[in-house]
């Protein structure tokens, strides 16, 4: 008999054993036709649920306790309990609304299970004589105990062993055909070990758990673990489950680290003629003349963030840098030096932005930068002509355009670049990793892949950074160019909205210009927000001697450029837009932002737009419209954002506390989804793992390659891709 074929650990869960191969013919036969999935099947799929070690990881939400029956009398208010008895009255009442109430008795009370939504289904189950089990939060008034929609079946079988779980899921897809799934998941998982014990016992908890047996806890805690142990994540089996994922995450960096460093890009050390002896640039180079150009002076944070790319762009190694800095702290003027640099060496650069407005408002700084030294740039955006779209890729392919800007345009297959050299990426967080990716490999010289600069304006916390930015290079601007003034942040209550109108009207009797920006564009029936349109209109009326704008992400490209126009020249007053001026838009004599439904927006999309005033000399405001709606208060975490931008100005510090609000999805861009990255490690309250974990993966991809290719595809799969772009 041969020997039984190995499973292969990634495996779909639901694959079929194969039939046994009979008797070769040389008939030749029709393929057979795929096997449709069943409608479960297509559920789990939804979930990321496909492999047997996926169903093994997902863990429950939370547990029930199935394990013991408490006689109804000792049931106390507001516990949640489990109970079994028979049932004495079952019929439906249609006094207030239609509604299914069952009586049960166990003996020593009785209960009534109130259903308002049931199905002819619950009604047989529970039907008079029937003996059920319930379990749901007991509630005792002078009306006698009950449980409005309690969990239910037929009593019999003994009772569990452990906590049942529960787990999140998708419509269709029962919990009693998820538990048994992954049960069987779990059971045919590879779960071997891929941390030898000698790694795996450095400061490590003295009481080390295998990975199964964490699963197996995990999944089937015993009723005397305790629930808050489980729900605070401090069991032995969580520890195990954080330190493992954390090391997967730093294995996948370094892996991509070592990758780019075997990969080559062209040295980028200025033109042989501007050269001394020692290869540094001599005041004739384009950086150089850039340099002395510029109407102001750079801070000392640009110029030392500037000589660290510098320094990188020389070398053969693909520099693979992110430049973060608040709101104004002057990234672009960076980003024009390393693009002189890359030009003055005789190869081409391309800035990509993820919206028009943002892309042209480079293209207009850099154009009046670099055009004297003679640098001609290219435009690419998907709503330009076709006659200035074709000028522009013949611009890019012979070579001319040394810069090309653009939205995604610049990365359609129709672009080709004669000789690129550096990829500028700003905002990078809107965009996916898969154009990402295209932007660098528009260069197809020898194999080379372009050095990449990536900008943000939204600061990365230093514990993010260790983790799903350990493969990066990260160069900080941390020091705002002289002359900004400080922006003070009222949070102002929907109610007093003809106040904040007066302060705008004072405003524009001053020769000064606001902002106002509202959530939605139109009105929406599900949500019920003051939209654009409606506060332009009232604007306008308010202001009849003042230009009133409107500005949306849906108007024509011209009709935008033209709004923007006018209020980049000073003539439109107060311009209404969405959030299509979060950054890039540039107007010093702008000196009041008033965000409309405040509530509604993420902490660093409010500090983002807080940044659009503040440019000049004019003391600048910023404020806060929120509502409550028919809500006594704001929620929670609505408060927690509005507070933060009241008490602080710094971004670092708002990038901080949005992490501590919503975690680190907001901040990784297409390195997400945050949650799916890093499911069940924290990253302010895991700090240790992750110090741990940094400092054993070199070790281990040193001496264990094979176990760390393992242990990567168990934890990451393909999302081991998202940490490499």
């Amino acid at each position: 008999m041969p020997p039984a074929a190995k499973r292969d650990p990634s495996a779909n869960a639901f694959d079929l054993p194969q039939a046994a191969a009979g008797p070769t013919t040389t008939v030749e036969k029709a393929a057979p036709k795929p096997v449709a999935k069943s409608h479960a099947q297509k559920s789990l799929e939804k979930l990321g649920l496909r492999t047997d070690i996926e169903l093994a990881l997902h863990l429950p939400l939370r547990y029930e306790d199935e394990t013991q029956i408490i006689a109804i009398a000792q049931a106390r208010h507001g516990e949640l309990v489990q109970v079994e008895g028979v049932v004495t009255d079952s019929q439906i009442s249609l006094n207030s609304r239609r509604q299914l109430r069952v009586t049960i008795d166990d003996g020593s009370d009785s209960c009534v299970l109130r259903f308002l939504n049931f199905y002819p289904s619950h009604q047989k189950t529970l039907s008079v004589g029937a003996r059920v089990r319930a379990r749901g939060e007991m509630r005792g008034g002078f009306v006698g105990r009950e449980m409005v929609h309690p969990s239910f079946k037929l009593a019999g079988g003994e009772l569990p062993g452990s906590l049942t779980p529960v787990y999140s899921t998708v419509a269709g897809l029962p919990q009693s055909y998820l538990r048994k799934a992954v049960l069987s998941g779990l059971a045919r998982a590879d779960l071997a070990e891929t941390i030898p014990a000698a790694f795996l016992n450095r400061e490590l908890p003295a009481e080390i758990w295998s990975l199964r047996e964490a699963l197996q806890f995990m999944h089937h805690p015993k009723p005397d673990a305790g629930l808050a142990i489980l729900e605070d994540r401090r069991h032995p089996a969580w520890q195990r489950l954080k330190a493992e994922e954390l090391l997967a995450q730093q294995l996948s960096q370094l892996q991509a680290r070592r990758v780019r460093a075997a990969m080559r890009a062209p040295p980028l050390a200025g033109s042989p003629q501007n050269k001394g002896k020692k290869g540094v640039d001599l005041h004739t180079s384009l950086q150089a003349q850039l340099q002395e150009g510029l109407p102001f002076q750079l801070t000392q944070a640009q110029q030392r963030v500037g000589d660290e790319i510098a320094e990188d762009l020389q070398k053969q190694i693909p520099m693979h840098r992110l430049l973060q800095g608040d709101v104004g702290s002057g990234k672009t003027v960076v980003a024009a030096l390393a693009a002189a640099r890359c030009i003055d060496a005789g190869w081409q650069c391309a800035l990509m932005a993820p919206t028009e407005i943002l892309a042209e408002q480079h293209f207009s700084k850099l154009i009046s930068w670099l055009e004297p030294l003679g640098i001609k740039t290219a435009w690419l955006t998907g709503s330009q002509k076709t006659k200035a779209r074709r000028e522009a890729l013949a611009m890019i392919a012979s070579g001319e355009a040394g810069l090309v800007i653009g939205t995604h345009a610049v990365i359609q297959d129709k672009v080709k670049f004669k000789n690129l050299a550096l990829a500028i990426i700003d905002e990078q967080h809107r965009f996916g990793v898969a154009q990402r990716l295209a932007l660098r490999s528009k260069m197809t010289d020898g194999g080379q892949e372009p050095h990449l600069l990536m900008m943000t304006a939204t600061p990365i916390p230093r514990t993010l950074a260790m983790s799903y930015y350990a493969d990066l290079d990260v160069s900080t601007i941390d020091e705002l160019p002289p002359g900004r003034t400080p922006i003070i942040t009222r949070v102002v209550n929907d109610a007093r909205r003809d106040e904040v109108i007066d302060r705008i009207r004072a405003q524009v009797e001053q020769g000064r210009q606001v902002y106002w920006v509202c959530p939605l564009i139109e009105e929406s029936e599900s949500i019920d927000l003051v939209n654009a349109t409606e506060t332009h209109e009232l604007l306008s009326a308010a202001l009849p001697d003042a230009m009133v704008g409107l500005l949306h992400s849906r108007m024509p490209t011209a009709e935008k450029k033209a709004r923007m126009a006018l209020f980049n020249q000073g003539q439109m007053s107060v311009l209404v837009s969405t959030t299509v001026i979060e950054v890039g838009v540039d107007v010093p004599n702008a000196s009041l932002m008033v965000i409309e439904h405040a509530e509604r927006f993420g902490l660093s999309q409010l500090h983002q737009l807080r940044g659009r005033v503040g440019r000049g000399a004019a003391a600048s405001a910023c404020v806060l419209l929120y509502s409550t709606g028919d809500a006594p208060r704001l929620g929670e975490t609505a408060r927690a954002r509005l507070k933060a931008m009241v008490e602080t100005n710094d971004g670092f510090e708002i990038a901080r506390r949005d992490l501590e609000i919503r975690g680190p999805g907001e901040f990784l861009g297409a390195r997400q989804s945050g949650a799916s990255l890093l499911r069940f490690a924290d990253l302010e309250e895991d700090a240790q793992w992750l110090a741990w974990a940094r400092a054993l993966a070199p070790q281990l991809l040193e001496s264990h390659p094979g176990l760390v290719q393992r242990h990567i595809l168990r934890w990451l799969g393909a999302k081991s891709d998202y940490l490499k772009a």
